[in-house]
């Protein structure tokens, strides 16, 4: 029969497996095996041919084998995924595809092979061992370890400290923590953009509460991890504290691998190998979750009949009615360990009805599984983490249970809501230690029971911070800063404040943060008041911000520090156009509004704006009750350099938005991480130039390289002897006639076509003046964009943050959050974001999986 028939499997046994190519799953070794099997050749047939070709028998064995499965065929084209193979059964797929994709003639597999150690160790692939939980290696480990063992406790996270002086405040505040800072240098920036169409910021925004439907009965315990604070000195911090990358951050294993607690084994028969007596777990949290592991593995019920601090006995939904599956756990009492007692197994019962759903898979079980993709990304979302969960369990779970299930994994490793606001006053004084010259200010509000106020307790009310890197760095920076805020999305509200600059190679750089009930302007005030007291003390400076109201009144307080001329104020283009497509409908009218406000000339404004004023003159009268100043290039004077909108916030709010949904302390000490990071990187990019001779940043050495090859056709006059003065004609490649004529002044540095004085860097006819005039253009170009200049931003960096342990102890009253911040307790949350015309996705830009990307 031609079903009979051999054919070549290729067994790659090096490399890896490569995800996300245009086909799918691809392997990357180059010098696969060429194997002859057939349908009848079974799975240890193909074990032994696979060593015995690599000549490996006796000191290696294959754990199991990947298969590239075809999936899709569409136009010849042929995607491809991930099979894991471990049995007799899992390899006959591989052959009823083959029937099935006539296409791939040729299976291909990755073999995953280890290291054979003594027999004890289990060099058969039929031998499992138990492992023990951390911390217990003196205890035995009895029995299989296909019976699913919960993973170690996790300790909430320590985090980076900063540093402050406490002084106490006046008036109906109980406390309040001001910290000047001792003058240091540095700051870092992020290598992001000044874009102005783009997709608008994901609102994954999730539920503070949400009630139960696991229908679990199986007693009152909780499965919780044992939380152990960190006194010793050591902390280990979540991998995105310090991560800039959130799509690296994304959990990708090897498909059919499955992480976690209660993954299957290397035969794949995880949960399915039966209890036995003297089976020892490190608690009855870890009894426990292995149970019901086994029981949705099994995918049977099972009913408590006891529970209590000492003894856990479970049996058959159907005992007595041909079932006779018990399992008696009792605590031993010297050694603080749980242990299997009494066992009757495995069922004899089977299912009388097929149900999507399974009792025991609560949200404790749950957020055991899901800890692992947690723990890496905070902010990955419900939708993942439930179909990941679901595939793995074979279950349909609701939206609620296994947002439960995150909301309990975030508390293990991050610490309890309500207590990380109390951690605040102490990581003040912990950063003011680790880097002294931080500025760190925490006010709070009394607490009022029955009319009098609580001396012990206080509300949180708001925090600004920021570490004496930044301050420096903001030294070196562009002389403009953009703000912005964002909505937290954790238990409860609050608004996260950033001010960010940007250096002279572009990237961009959070100098100052302040958490705040919400924007308003007393909000704004407390925020732009310290940030103008601490990190921009340079005269002249652009705020670039929204229209908001708050943010107006805050910077027109006469003592706010942000009038001219000590500070002048710009509005993002993006908001505005937002405001002006509320009023007039079309993309059109608003490409018009969008290139009149980035016309570098007054010439060119005039003909994008009289263009828009026959679409209608209404809206040139729109437009025209907004001040000029505020929203268009040619009336800048420069003091934009060429940046629009707010996108670098926009783009700090993404960087940070995995931390957005996480308790206030965590949230703080990733910022220090955050920005150690940062500056690392950055600081070794700037040196690494430097130590290759550069001169100017690689932004401004590319736009000047473009620049060159534009000038080489233009005709230049000079009119004055002082080689200051001139003008410049474009031609066509062979000089037949005039483009246009220009006027430069090196001497003002100013240009007709209003690049060189809006970019501070010399403009294709500044460059061909230079050329005529021998003179070389580097002198025209602002500091700013000096290499040396983009190190010292850098230069400073952040120190390596003193353990929480040695951190000096806080006497003041515990600060608690204010319950009427606490969040909706059922149903999913309305949307924070108003979502306007600006997040309208960019129509050019390639759709991708909001799963996988």
């Amino acid at each position: 029969m031609a079903s009979e028939e051999s054919f070549v499997v290729l067994v790659h046994h090096k490399g890896s497996i490569k995800r996300k190519t245009r086909f799918g799953v691809k392997f990357t070794d180059k010098d696969p095996l060429c194997i002859v099997v057939s349908p009848r050749t079974s799975y240890d047939d193909l074990v032994r041919s696979v060593l015995m070709k690599l000549g490996l028998e006796g000191a290696k064995r294959v754990k199991k084998f990947f298969y590239r499965i075809p999936i899709t065929v569409l136009q010849d084209t042929v995607k491809y995924d991930c099979f894991t193979i471990g049995s007799d059964e899992d390899l006959q797929v591989m052959f009823l595809c083959r029937r099935q994709f006539p296409e791939v003639r040729t299976p291909e597999l990755l073999a995953k092979l280890v290291d054979v150690v003594s027999s004890s160790g289990g060099s058969n692939r039929n031998t499992t061992t138990l492992a023990t939980a951390a911390g217990s290696s003196s205890r035995p480990a009895v029995a299989s370890s296909s019976v699913p063992v919960y993973e170690p406790a996790v300790q909430p996270v320590a985090s980076p400290s900063f540093a402050a002086d406490l002084n106490g405040s006046g008036g109906d505040e109980v406390g309040s923590f001001d910290i000047a800072p001792n003058a240091l240098p540095g700051v870092a920036p992020l290598g992001v953009g000044d874009g102005f169409w783009g997709e608008g910021e994901e609102d994954d925004v999730e539920p503070d509460m949400i009630d139960d439907d696991s229908g679990d009965d199986i007693g009152a315990s909780e499965l919780a991890l044992a939380v152990v604070g960190s006194s010793s000195g050591t902390q280990q911090y979540p991998p995105h504290f310090s991560s800039l990358d959130l799509d690296a951050m994304r959990q990708e294993g090897v498909s059919g691998h499955s992480v976690g607690f209660g993954a299957r084994d290397a035969e794949g028969t995880a949960g399915l190998t039966e209890f036995q007596v003297g089976q020892q777990f490190q608690d009855k949290d870890e009894a426990l979750l292995s149970v019901k592991t086994y029981s949705i593995r099994r995918g049977v019920q099972y009913k408590v009949v006891e529970s209590d601090h000492r003894r856990y006995v479970g049996k058959c939904s159907e005992f007595g009615n041909g079932c006779t599956w018990l399992i008696r756990l009792s605590l031993r009492q010297r050694k603080g360990i749980w242990e299997v007692k009494r066992y009757n197994g495995p069922h004899t019962c089977l299912a009388t009805s097929i149900s999507s759903d399974h009792r025991s898979l609560d949200y404790h079980v749950i957020s055991a599984f899901i800890m692992p993709m947690v723990r890496a990304d905070a902010s990955v979302s419900i939708k993942v983490l439930l179909n990941a969960t679901a595939a793995h369990f074979g279950f349909r779970l609701t939206y609620r249970r296994v947002w439960m299930a995150k909301q309990k994994a975030i508390s293990l490793i991050y610490g309890d809501w309500d207590e990380s606001y109390n951690e605040l006053p102490r990581w003040v004084l912990g950063v003011q230690l680790t880097m002294p010259g931080t500025v760190a200010v925490l006010w709070t509000s009394p607490v009022r029971v029955g009319g009098q106020v609580d001396e012990s307790q206080a509300y949180f009310h708001r925090l600004f911070w920021t570490f004496p890197s930044c301050i420096e760095a903001f030294r070196h920076c562009k002389p403009l800063v953009s703000i912005d805020g964002t909505h937290l999305y954790g238990k409860y509200g609050g608004t996260l404040l950033i001010a960010i600059a940007q250096d002279g190679n572009s990237n961009i750089l959070p100098v100052a943060f302040a958490l705040v009930e919400g924007e308003n302007a007393e909000s704004w005030s407390f925020f732009l008041s310290h940030l103008r007291q601490h990190v921009t003390l340079q005269p002249g400076l652009l705020v670039i911000s929204d229209r908001h109201n708050d943010i107006k009144a805050a910077l027109e307080a006469p003592d706010g520090g942000w009038l001219p001329p000590s500070a002048y104020r710009a509005f993002c283009i993006r908001h505005v156009v937002a405001n002006f497509a509320l009023t007039f409908k079309g993309k059109d009218a608003r490409r018009l509004l969008v290139n009149a406000a980035y016309a570098k000339t007054e010439v060119e404004f005039d003909y994008w704006f009289d263009i828009l004023r026959s679409e209608d003159p209404a809206m040139c009268e729109w437009a025209n009750r907004i001040d000029y100043s505020l929203w268009t290039q040619h009336r800048d004077d420069g003091r934009r350099f060429g940046h629009m909108t707010t996108n670098i916030s926009e783009c700090v709010n993404s960087i940070l938005k995995g931390v957005r949904n996480l308790p206030v302390s965590s949230l703080v000490k990733a910022t220090y991480g955050r920005l150690a990071e940062l500056f690392v990187r950055k600081g070794r990019e700037a040196e690494a130039q430097m130590g290759t001779g550069q001169q100017f940043s690689q932004h401004l050495v590319k736009s000047i390289e473009a620049n060159l090859k534009t000038a080489r056709c233009f005709t230049v006059t000079l009119y004055d002897r002082d080689n200051s003065e001139f003008t410049v004609a474009e031609t066509t490649p062979t000089g037949s006639f005039s483009l246009g004529t220009y006027r430069v002044s090196l001497a003002s540095r100013t240009c007709d076509c209003g690049y060189f004085q809006a970019l501070h860097f010399p403009c294709q006819h500044a460059l061909a003046c230079c050329a005529y005039s021998r003179v070389t253009w580097s002198s025209y170009v602002h500091s700013v964009y000096q290499i040396s200049s983009v190190f010292s931003v850098y230069r400073m960096g952040f120190t390596p943050p003193i353990p929480e342990g040695f951190w000096p102890p806080y006497d003041g009253p515990t600060v608690i959050p204010d319950p009427a911040r606490r969040r909706v307790r059922e149903g999913h949350p309305r949307s924070t974001r108003i979502r306007t015309n600006m997040d309208e996705a960019d129509p050019n830009r390639p759709k991708r999986c909001g799963l996988c990307r």
